[in-house]
């Protein structure tokens, strides 16, 4: 099956572009959010290609006012990678690594024309693998790039303007659970346990991104941070694998109500305070729910969610995917102390003991 992409030099093996493996959960996506200055408004993306489950699927969710007002769309992939449109919401690659657009023709009141521009050079986060006894369950890259957001967005007759907005945005490709998920288990893998925390924050005149995934007893499996200064080249900045979170909980939930980031340097400890000031749930744009990434929703679906993301349940298990919109304050010994605002992005199922699950 050629396709367009077989026109390109981008082949990684004998086969056409259209096939991607052996995996049935192959995956390659974007992921883009952008925020105002205060955090008073939001908007996420996602777009995701699967080529052995033969869908793609798009999702925007714009946060304002403690509401998520959502637009999905899924259709029949055709083995076709290159088009990366769904319905109404298409993304263009503009200037590869440095300049994206989101596009949204105007659907069930939702509408907007986004561009993202890289701050730097994106950082490649170290790779993700992860196995359940013998199942690979997680095999992936990730590129994420802080950025710096303009445009406009439209709901239900209001218009926003991106003025000043900042965000963040990422590429990963590989394996991870997509679609339906699979009916059987593994024996002897015991229950479910995924920790996560991802905290990208945009500053003045550099960024910062934390991750970490860890075991039940908080070992770290993957992690890194990196002080990246506007304008980095590939490579630059300042990355560890020692950087620490404490986190306070809110009371009865998986949820942070502030955390401390402490990145150690040669000069002594920068540290990262957060202070979430509103909540943006994953599920709108396709982590989880309905509307699920790669799941098969016949040859073209589209439709708007509303959520209401300021009252809802914390422990109903499709609302524990977040990201918290943060003020956060950086603070470098022999340096003032900067003022920012980014996600602090949470996640936790089954046991983890440092925080008393």
């Amino acid at each position: 099956m050629l396709t367009k992409g077989d026109d390109y030099p981008i082949h990684q093996t004998p086969e056409p572009i259209a096939y991607a493996g052996s995996d049935r959960n192959f995956y390659d996506r974007y992921f883009f959010n952008a925020y105002a200055p205060d955090g008073s408004a939001f908007v996420a993306a996602a777009f995701g290609v699967y080529p052995a489950l033969n869908v793609a699927d798009a999702h925007v969710a714009i946060v304002k006012d403690g509401k998520e007002r959502c637009l999905h769309a899924s259709r029949v992939l055709g083995l076709e990678r290159m088009d990366i449109r769904v319905g109404p919401i298409a993304i263009d690659v503009v200037e590869p690594l440095q300049v994206l657009k989101l596009t949204i023709a105007g659907t069930e009141g939702i509408a907007g024309e986004v561009t993202f521009e890289g701050r730097a050079f994106p950082i490649e986060e170290p790779r993700f693998v992860r196995r359940v006894g013998p199942r690979l369950v997680m095999d992936y890259t990730r590129l994420t790039q802080n950025v710096r957001a303009s445009g406009w967005l439209e709901v239900d007759g209001e218009r926003i303007e991106l003025s000043g907005w900042v965000g963040t945005r990422d590429r990963s490709w590989g394996i991870r659970p997509v679609g339906a998920p699979d009916p059987q288990p593994v024996p002897g893998a015991g229950g479910p346990q995924f920790f996560w925390q991802w905290t990208p924050v945009n500053f003045r005149d550099r960024s910062v991104f934390f991750h970490i995934n860890a075991d039940a007893d908080g070992r770290p499996w993957n992690t890194r941070a990196v002080i990246l200064p506007d304008g980095s080249g590939p490579g630059g900045g300042w990355h560890t694998e020692a950087a620490t979170m404490e986190t306070d909980l809110k009371p009865g939930t998986k949820h942070a109500r502030s955390g401390r980031l402490t990145i150690p340097l040669e000069q002594g400890a920068a540290t990262v305070t957060f202070e979430p000031i509103a909540t943006f749930l994953m599920r709108g744009i396709g982590y989880g729910g309905e509307w699920r990434h790669g799941a098969l929703k016949g040859e073209l679906a589209v439709a708007r969610e509303d959520i209401d993301c300021a009252g809802f349940d914390p422990a109903d298990p499709g609302n524990l995917h977040i990201q918290a919109i943060s003020k956060a304050t950086l603070s470098v010994p022999g340096q003032a102390d900067q003022q920012g605002i980014g996600v602090f992005e949470q996640l936790i199922v089954g046991p983890y003991r440092p925080l008393g699950f």
